[in-house]
């Protein structure tokens, strides 16, 4: 992206963008950044004809919430984070760096998580299917089932320990 230079290059970029526009720019659906903005997570202006305007900084608000979404936090859970901010100007690259801080370890958690599914693509992941070889090794009679319902090694239990009778 080109940096603007001449003074009427900046004026374009501080004025309010469109909704069509916000929606280019993020690549989020205008219908998604209208919900945003009913639930209290973005704001707009309204002209005299009642089309909404966003401040440029909206883009970045938008492109947190995706990322929240992604990272698994609920729309209630970002407009909590979000409210953090200052609602009367961009925030400082500084009162994000203390946003994001915040929930570094839901990341961790679901970076955590995703390698578990990686590995479980291949391996036993403590259903009780008991059809892969590994299965019979590290899930045998599905001892798995005695943690409760689901994939159990892909929800975090470690397989349990085989009798010496079970080898």
């Amino acid at each position: 992206m080109q940096t603007p230079g001449a003074p009427e290059e900046w004026r374009a970029f501080a004025r309010p963008l469109t909704v069509g526009e916000l929606a280019a720019r993020t690549g989020v659906a205008t219908s998604a950044l209208r919900f945003y903005e009913d639930r209290g997570l973005i704001r707009s202006e309204r002209t005299e004809a009642g089309h909404r305007r966003y401040p440029r900084a909206t883009t970045r608000r938008v492109a947190f919430i995706v990322f929240a979404q992604r990272v698994g936090l609920t729309l209630d859970e970002i407009r909590g984070e979000l409210a953090k901010l200052p609602s009367d100007r961009a925030p400082s690259g500084a009162e994000w760096a203390r946003l994001s801080a915040t929930w570094s370890e839901r990341i961790a958690e679901r970076i955590a998580e995703l390698e578990r599914l990686r590995r479980g693509l291949t391996d036993c992941i403590g259903c009780g299917c008991l059809s892969l070889e590994r299965c019979h090794i590290l899930n045998p009679a599905d001892r798995a089932a005695a943690a409760g319902p689901g994939p159990r090694f892909w929800l975090g239990d470690p397989p349990p320990e085989a009798d010496d009778d079970d080898a």
